[in-house]
């Protein structure tokens, strides 16, 4: 282990049994990338490591750690981390796993069970790869899983919104609706009854269906 952004962690280390958790009882999210740095990723690993180093203050607003992870050697993540300090005044300030052996992310689907061998040796033909995002609960059971092509660039505002749906599910048991944003009306789920939901919402609830119960996003 090593400093080189805020903490850079091998995936040869210890890890329990969802790596991404960190040994936490708190939300966890981490955005993959399982193939080495190439010229042909380059820009858009650097994008997506400035991106979380930006928005990290509003993960951390909701109480969510970010974990990174390439199968990039602990150098190589500290040469994106120089870079990015270098030319844009942040370093990403989250810890990267360097999954060298490739066990994380066989673990969680990401690359097929046959891969081995030097993670700098592969080529840009064998990275022809997903990425993931996947958010993990207190309870170290995956939430979400969002798959990205190569050619897509991932959107950390949908991240946010979701994170801010599971956990308004976790804490009020509530539903959000398509497109939902923050502040806007949830719906109680359909596995509160009505004799609970009157004790939890006492003021009622709008019901265009008896099956849609629609109260204001819970505050407290």
């Amino acid at each position: 282990m090593q400093n080189g952004a805020k903490t850079i962690m091998s995936a040869r280390q210890p890890r329990p049994a969802a790596p991404f958790a960190a040994r936490s009882r708190r939300w966890t999210s981490s955005a993959t990338r399982p193939e080495p740095k190439t010229p042909q990723n380059a820009q858009r690993n650097y994008e997506r490591y400035l991106a979380l180093a930006h928005i990290k203050s509003a993960f951390d607003k909701r109480g969510v750690r970010i974990i990174g992870l390439s199968v990039d050697p602990l150098d190589h993540h500290a040469g994106w981390a120089a870079d990015i300090k270098e030319t844009q005044g942040v370093a990403p300030n989250y810890p990267m796993i360097a999954d060298v052996d490739y066990n994380v992310s066989k673990l969680y689907g990401m690359l097929p069970a046959p891969v081995s061998g030097d993670p700098t040796k592969r080529t840009p033909a064998d990275n022809q790869t997903v990425r993931n995002v996947f958010v993990i609960g207190p309870d170290k059971k995956i939430k979400l899983i969002l798959v990205y092509p190569m050619t897509t660039g991932r959107n950390f505002d949908e991240v946010l919104r979701v994170i801010d749906s599971l956990q308004l599910t976790a804490k009020h048991k509530v539903a959000t609706p398509v497109n939902w944003k923050q502040g806007e009306d949830v719906i109680i789920a359909g596995t509160v009854t009505d004799e609970d939901a009157k004790k939890q919402y006492p003021q009622g609830w709008k019901a265009p269906k008896p099956y849609i119960r629609i109260v204001p996003q819970p505050r407290a």
